[in-house]
């Protein structure tokens, strides 16, 4: 698969996490409809795009299990948490409850709210290394209090590539009341999504992560219940729409000034292109690479796994807890001088070496990997061993 992407060859990528990366037939296809919106933009814009959108709308829903007028495209899900934050109205007390294992932009996202609101954010702590399911359950819910309105949670989490327990949580969140609203930027294209049957509020997710998008395509599903108070976080000739379509809910989302759709509309052609390349049965095998490696390498750095190593925990990510003196000179230097692109990613007063397999990796990749850190700590003092 490797000869289908526009990786450059002399990059061991490990990385795909942090963006994706685009095969070519998907990235022609990008391509193909700038084009078409560059030959007649005024029609295209007026004419075409509504109807192309729900196209990919639709498409998109049945692989993520809900209903086409329940979700929209957003850039990222930044975008996506930023617009339902702007329409929320809690109190002064109140309290949003997430893990200390959330993406930083998210966190931040919700320290600004709180500064604004008076409500109060609680990075309920889940220790790692992770042992079951059921103590993730019991950590988290230890930060639930009477105060408690809004459950927010990473279905998978960036920097220690856990799966999180989202529909156990949904499911107390709802008998409590609660509001769920889930980041599972990493979820779609990686491992399985019905967000039917998890049944959050709301819910976002990327394609151009682990479903191998162009840059800049993800979505925010919401709710019907929840539909009607989600302000649009741009207001533009949908609000209030002189040419009505769907629902109320699209046309606030939808329209949002100019700007190039095009990243949503080849939508149906990523799809496509997972489905012709039978994508599930290349995952598991990704799956297998991240499992197979993984206690390699803690032996290697002298540290353990921080989850049992099973699809209940991991999918084609893993991290890889290390000891550093200087986690920016050892990122940098596993690219500049080695070629090898991966993150140290810190958490909570800990780093993490985290690869990212996908279809174009082979085991030569975690390899090459391996050696370089032996060689590193012969060389350096940039990775420290513990007994």
């Amino acid at each position: 698969m490797k000869s289908q992407f526009l990786l450059d060859p002399a990059i061991t990528f490990l990385n795909h996490g942090s963006f994706g990366a685009c095969p070519k037939p998907i990235f022609e296809e990008y391509q193909r409809l700038q084009l078409e919106f560059e030959n007649e933009p005024v029609y295209f814009f007026l004419n075409k795009s509504r109807e192309y959108l729900k196209i990919a709308r639709e498409r998109l829903s049945k692989y993520v299990g809900c209903e086409s007028v329940d979700l929209f495209f957003t850039p990222n899900p930044t975008f996506a948490i930023n617009t339902i934050m702007r329409s929320l109205d809690l109190k002064e007390g109140d309290e949003i409850l997430t893990t200390n294992h959330e993406y930083g932009a998210m966190d931040r996202i919700w320290n600004f709210y709180c500064k604004k609101s008076g409500a109060k954010y609680i990075r309920q702590n889940i220790s790692l290394p992770v042992v079951s399911k059921e103590q993730i359950l019991e950590e988290f819910w230890r930060g639930y209090t009477s105060k408690t309105k809004i459950i927010f949670l990473n279905h998978i989490s960036s920097c220690t590539a856990l799966i999180f327990p989202v529909k156990e949580i949904c499911d107390k969140a709802r008998e409590l009341g609660l509001i769920t609203i889930i980041d599972g930027a990493h979820v779609p294209g990686q491992i399985d999504l019905d967000i039917t049957k998890l049944n959050p509020d709301f819910y976002t997710g990327t394609l151009h992560k682990w479903m191998l998008a162009p840059k800049g395509s993800s979505f925010l599903y919401v709710k019907k219940s929840f539909q009607d108070m989600l302000d649009p976080l741009i207001v533009g000739w949908g609000y209030e729409s002189v040419s009505p379509g769907e629902s109320q809910f699209l046309d606030y989302q939808e329209f949002q000034g100019t700007r190039d759709t095009s990243v949503f509309l080849c939508t149906p052609k990523v799809i496509g292109f997972l489905e012709e390349n039978n994508w599930k049965e290349k995952a598991k095998e990704c799956r297998k690479m991240v499992f197979d490696n993984y206690q390699r390498f803690c032996d290697l750095l002298h540290t353990q796994p921080i989850c049992p190593i099973t699809e209940e925990f991991l999918g084609q990510m893993a991290s890889i807890p290390i000891k550093t003196s200087n986690p920016v000179e050892l990122k940098n230097l596993l690219f500049e001088k080695y070629k090898i692109e991966i993150p140290v990613m810190p958490l909570n007063g800990n780093y993490f070496l985290r690869y990212s397999i996908n279809t174009y990796n082979s085991q030569d990749d975690l390899d090459i990997l391996f050696k370089t850190l032996q060689e590193i700590i012969i060389t350096t003092d940039l990775i420290i061993l513990e007994e």
